[in-house]
């Protein structure tokens, strides 16, 4: 009898522990990571607040940059390249303790590629989203020069819809803006876009980066490929994630502005990605 006693001591004290020891498990939390997003072209902060939202709730952290001239910064259109974007970047990147998972949309994948050259052990892995993935020598502008599919290169009636104004910047015809960016969107989202819509400082499109095999070449890449995107087309994306090499690609049947048509799986596929 006294055996016997023992033994069920012994089975519910292991009970007891797997109990615990499961509990504890189910317990565990993802580590958090560190989001760094960069938004693109006539676009500003606010286009993140939703996936920003859903990235913080799932315990991470999220900084999202404001590009100068966009947004509520009023820095001369004239003064600025793309060496002064890829510097904010970094700026916001070294207030942040470890690494960083880097995402940029559009112009955005020009930014964060010349900030990987410049400091590829801060970033985790690089992320574009429907953005512009250049190779070394390569301007935004000489890019898009191949895109016969993009919208921008288009006309309404024989009026071009992208055009550039006395002050160095660059217009969407005003009837085009939700067609070209986000023609899949809710009209709240559209009037969103509308209402904050600003003419784009043109030089940055013009600076080519320089890549190195040792920098850039360095750090991860994935690619998020959007299947109604009238501003960087589907074929080009195809043809950079190609000739980048790129291993991981993931797509989402939205338009350009995939994180405000879709934010939920936006941030669905960056936490897949960060984790």
């Amino acid at each position: 009898m006294k055996k016997y006693i023992l033994i069920l001591l012994s089975v519910a004290t292991a009970t007891i522990m797997f109990s615990s020891c499961s509990k504890k498990n189910d317990e565990v939390k993802p580590v958090a990571k560190n989001y760094v997003l960069v938004h693109g072209a006539w676009q500003a902060p606010y286009v993140w607040d939703a996936v920003k939202a859903k990235l913080i709730n799932e315990g991470n952290n999220v900084t999202v940059v404001e590009l100068p001239g966009h947004g509520s910064d009023n820095t001369v259109p004239s003064t600025l390249t793309l060496n002064t974007y890829r510097d904010k970047v970094l700026d916001a990147m070294s207030k942040i303790n470890g690494k960083v998972i880097l995402v940029g949309h559009s112009l955005g994948g020009m930014i964060i590629s010349a900030v990987a050259e410049q400091n590829p052990s801060k970033i985790e892995k690089l992320v574009y989203l429907a953005a512009y993935l250049p190779s070394s020598g390569q301007s935004l502008l000489a890019l898009a020069g191949t895109d016969a599919g993009s919208a921008l290169g288009d006309s309404v009636n024989k009026v071009p819809i992208l055009t550039q104004n006395a002050n160095g910047t660059l217009d969407v015809l005003r009837d085009q803006i939700v067609n070209v960016f986000i023609q899949d969107g809710s009209a709240q989202v559209q009037n969103l876009v509308l209402q904050n819509y600003r003419p784009e400082p043109a030089i940055p499109f013009t600076n080519p980066v320089k890549l190195t095999a040792a920098n850039f070449g360095s750090v991860e890449k994935v690619y998020i490929k959007t299947l109604q995107d009238h501003v960087v087309s589907p074929s080009l994306q195809n043809r950079m994630i190609a000739t980048a090499g790129v291993k991981t690609i993931y797509q989402l049947n939205t338009s350009h502005s995939t994180f405000l048509a879709k934010p939920d799986s936006v941030a669905i596929l960056l936490t897949k990605i960060g984790h």
